[in-house]
């Protein structure tokens, strides 16, 4: 192997290590580092250069399926996911949701499992509709949202409310 080839081994083996390597055991440089007179273990580079394909193979194959979904029509596939914060009190889970200018009755929520999804529509106010808009960067069309709860806790009712320019959905705490 030509010290160029080796030379790039190593460098590869040296980005594995700042972004992989977590302790314990020897780094993946120091395994592929020539000692006198033997050659370097390609296997490693090999290895993982061929899962990382696999990988890749594998979240083209999950997107293709996510975007030629049949099950879901275009009006009812969400355009959009707003932003979320979940904090956990006492006696209940808090979830605030950047939606300002979607009313309490335009979404509708549900767990499922141990998600909350919640989903809706927001449309441009019929005043706005027929201006010459210059900057649009609020997202407007469906969006739905899944929300891993807390886990090792049950739930007993769902309150939507809204409040300064926020969705807050409330969720009531039955044990844990």
């Amino acid at each position: 192997m030509d010290d160029f080839v080796q030379a790039n081994y190593y460098g590869v083996a040296i980005l594995l290590d700042n972004m992989l390597y977590k302790g314990g055991g020897r780094s993946v440089a120091s395994q592929l580092q020539k000692p006198a007179g033997k050659l370097m273990n390609r296997d490693l580079v090999y290895n993982w250069m061929w899962s990382e394909a696999c990988e890749m193979l594998a979240r083209a194959e999950r997107l293709q399926r996510a975007f030629f979904n049949p099950l879901l029509s275009a009006a009812r596939r969400p355009a959009w996911e707003p932003p979320v914060d979940v904090l956990e009190t006492e006696n209940e889970i808090l979830v605030h949701v950047a939606l300002p200018g979607v009313g309490v009755d335009r979404v509708e929520a549900a767990i499922e499992g141990d998600e909350l999804v919640f989903a809706g529509t927001r449309t441009l106010p019929l005043e706005l509709q027929t201006a010459v808009i210059h900057r649009l960067e609020l997202p407007q069309g469906r969006f739905e949202r899944r929300v891993r709860l807390p886990a090792g806790v049950s739930y007993s009712n769902i309150r939507c409310s809204a409040a300064e320019g926020c969705f807050l959905i409330t969720l009531q705490k039955i044990g844990g």
